[in-house]
């Protein structure tokens, strides 16, 4: 089942933010996270916000139906547009993740996308992204979606080997992402995602190399690729547990990044973030830029998270919850944080120097400084960008990034 969500402060009912959150805004961008919680099954590793029609049933009755999902989401859109007031900023991204945003009808998704642009307006050059499972879609409902302004589609491919997606839970058959990269292509969107899962527990390195010339084969013009976690209380942490599978090691998750990389460079990929590679800068995927630039969204849906001008908060996790405080008029809000400088600059550096730009050295105190010069000795930070002043990870140092990470925060 989903993980539980942080401890914070009350949301005020009516979502109102602190006059200081919106301070500063129009140096930031704005976009929005749209959460679609509707799983046609649970994958085995998934611990994601999501659910399966068993698991709402009897849980929320009607106000949980995802046939009338949009129009409660759109319900939040609405009260975002009041508590931000007469912020000016147009919408510079917007991004439907889930779940399986794609299991709603492609007209559901646009009628979203129009609320954002009826209350906030789009920016010209505005990124618009779904998710989508492979199965979930055919040419007409792609079609659908780019007329009603998406243009951005990424794909939860995982692996192209069946044993490996078998372990996963993964419903779709192996060829059918590839496909769907091609039916995207004959829609019109220009920016195509392809979502690669490495280190299940099974998996060879010739099956990973065969994902990614699948993948690359497809012809998308961005990839993704993440390490396996086993999250506690997820199916396939218990079969772990029970033997049926082996455990990857982190050695094995080593090696495969460093495939990854090899292959994707080799196919004209340039990694810009640690777990992402894109064939140019106009491929990359701006929202999720938003994210580890430390931007503002507005995070809609249950369970969905939001930041605006250091003020982070969190929605009521179960769709029956969070739509009927919307129909109380009152904010889905469970908690939230005000975040201090000293939080924001450790944000900054934990997002940052995940990132090809790296991280600027001014962020860093006396003992973090320290540990950089340590990292540059030790082959984890590049020379270059260092004598400029910024902490850039080497191919060594993304493979110990969550290392580099601590000593410098320090």
């Amino acid at each position: 089942m989903p993980s539980a969500l942080p401890d914070g402060e009350p949301v005020p009912d009516d979502g109102s933010l602190p006059a200081s959150a919106l301070t500063g805004s129009a140096d930031r961008p704005l976009g929005f996270y749209l959460h679609v919680p509707y799983c046609a099954t649970r994958c085995g590793y998934c611990d994601f916000n999501t659910y399966t029609a068993t698991e709402l049933r009897g849980t929320g009755g009607v106000l949980a139906s995802r046939d009338n999902y949009a129009e409660t989401l759109i319900d939040e859109i609405r009260l975002a547009r009041k508590v931000l007031g007469d912020d000016p900023r147009p919408v510079r991204t917007v991004f439907v993740g889930g779940g399986t945003p794609t299991l709603l009808a492609a007209g559901d998704l646009v009628r979203m996308l129009a609320a954002i642009r009826d209350e906030f307006g789009l920016a010209e050059d505005a990124e618009v992204t779904t998710e989508a499972n492979p199965e979930s879609v055919d040419p007409a409902y792609l079609s659908a979606l780019r007329e009603g302004g998406f243009n951005r589609v990424s794909f939860g491919m995982q692996s192209a080997r069946q044993h490996v997606l078998k372990v996963l839970d993964r419903t779709h058959t192996p060829g059918r992402p590839e496909a769907c990269v091609a039916e995207a292509r004959a829609a019109g969107f220009d920016h195509v995602n392809l979502d690669l899962i490495y280190g299940t527990p099974g998996e060879s390195d010739d099956d990973w190399r065969a994902s990614l010339e699948a993948a690359l084969g497809a012809g998308p013009d961005h990839v993704s690729a993440y390490a396996l976690i086993v999250e506690e209380g997820t199916q396939l942490a218990r079969r772990i547990r029970r033997g049926e599978v082996p455990m990857t090691d982190d050695d094995v998750h080593a090696d495969r990044y460093l495939i990854a990389d090899s292959v994707l460079a080799e196919a004209g990929f340039d990694w810009y973030e640690v777990s992402n590679w894109a064939t140019s800068e106009a491929a990359r995927c701006l929202h999720n830029e938003l994210y580890w630039r430390g931007a503002d969204w507005w995070g809609a849906g249950p369970g969905a998270h939001s930041h605006v001008g250091g003020v982070r908060w969190w929605n009521v996790k179960h769709p029956g919850a969070y739509a009927a405080a919307l129909a109380a008029g009152k904010s889905p809000g469970a908690g939230r944080e005000l975040l201090s400088d000293e939080d924001r600059r450790v944000e900054r550096i934990l997002l940052e120097l995940r990132l090809r730009e790296g991280a600027p050295l001014g962020l860093l105190r006396e003992e973090g400084l320290a540990a950089a010069r340590r990292a540059l000795g030790e082959g984890l930070l590049e020379t270059g960008p260092y004598e400029q002043g910024r902490a850039v990870l080497t191919l060594r140092g993304r493979l110990l990034a969550d290392a580099v990470v601590r000593d410098l925060v320090d």
